[in-house]
């Protein structure tokens, strides 16, 4: 039966990583890398594990520290955790089937995709694709996987096939407002800096087109509206998310100006634009709720008329 290793890289996690902890027993080694945590990480942590790591934080790469902590596993299989997260006891029982299985049959499969259940303040957001299934690389074989990427949240580079898991990890997203906040201020400005290595040009009306682009992709085109005031709430936030990513921009790049008439004239063409294509994805949305294919037909006649 193949052998797994739970990493976990943690800071200032205290109120998180001994529910992730507790749900890692079915692991035959726990490796705890702290990212030089200020609280109680540590103590919560040596409950469970003797095998603590210690580095230095540096939140612009908080996926490729990771890797220090895959190079002190002892095991043939990694499963990568994060400390705001659980292993639910279904996914628990399906990797250690995967493991128990004939070794042969898992031989060409290096990795496998774990769907992920997001609760953000408190409720969990099923019904918006950017939130669900969520499916994460994290589980692998050791010598097969890695981030490579300084990028925030890049996916792990794997070797070789990957399969799907069925069964779910469970991450305790976000508790309350400030600690959203606090994460995209971290995020934001390392999205602006790989725009601006990947060339993009700067254009001041992006400071619409950016926040609009994204609620219209999170509340309607991945159904974000399904979840209610959740959804709504959330969209927004995701579009806040990314004005900030154009407002460092706009900083790097000196506070460049723009005003007079034609700055006028330009907003509000934009502005009208934007309130179209929202008018374009509710009429769509309220027709795609309609069951009935006849009257779905007759309300897209009269609706091309208002």
């Amino acid at each position: 039966m193949g052998k797994i290793s739970a990493v976990i890289s943690a800071y200032n996690e205290e109120k998180h990583i001994e529910r992730c902890l507790k749900s890692l027993g079915f692991a035959d080694e726990i490796v705890v890398v702290d990212n030089s945590s200020t609280d109680k990480t540590v103590s919560i942590a040596s409950k469970y594990t003797n095998k603590i790591f210690t580095q230095k934080n540096n939140p612009k790469e908080i996926d490729i520290q990771k890797n220090f902590g895959f190079e002190r596993s002892t095991n043939e299989w990694i499963l990568s955790i994060d400390a705001d997260e659980e292993v639910s006891g279904e996914l628990a029982q399906e990797i250690k089937q995967i493991l128990s299985a004939k070794p042969s049959s898992i031989a060409s499969i290096n990795g496998f995709w774990i769907p992920r259940k997001n609760y953000i303040f408190g409720k969990w957001i099923k019904n918006n694709t950017g939130w669900y299934p969520d499916y994460q690389l994290r589980f692998f074989r050791r010598e097969r996987g890695k981030y490579e990427s300084r990028k925030v949240h890049e996916d792990l580079s794997l070797e070789g096939e990957t399969e799907k898991l069925t069964q779910h990890l469970i991450h305790h997203n976000y508790d309350s407002i400030d600690q959203y906040v606090k994460k995209i201020l971290i995020y934001a400005p390392n999205e602006a800096e790989a725009l601006i290595s990947n060339g993009y040009e700067f254009s001041f009306f992006d400071v619409i087109r950016f926040p609009l682009s994204d609620f219209l992709s999170w509340f309607f085109a991945r159904k974000g509206y399904k979840d209610g005031f959740y959804g709504l709430v959330l969209s927004i936030m995701q579009a806040f998310y990314h004005f900030l990513v154009f407002a460092f921009i706009w900083e790097k790049k000196g506070f460049k100006d723009y005003e007079g008439d034609e700055f006028i004239k330009e907003t509000e063409k934009e502005f009208k634009k934007a309130g179209k294509e929202i008018t374009f994805w509710l009429t769509k949305e309220k027709l795609d709720s309609i069951k009935n294919p006849i009257t779905r037909n007759i309300s897209k006649i009269t609706s091309k008329f208002h």
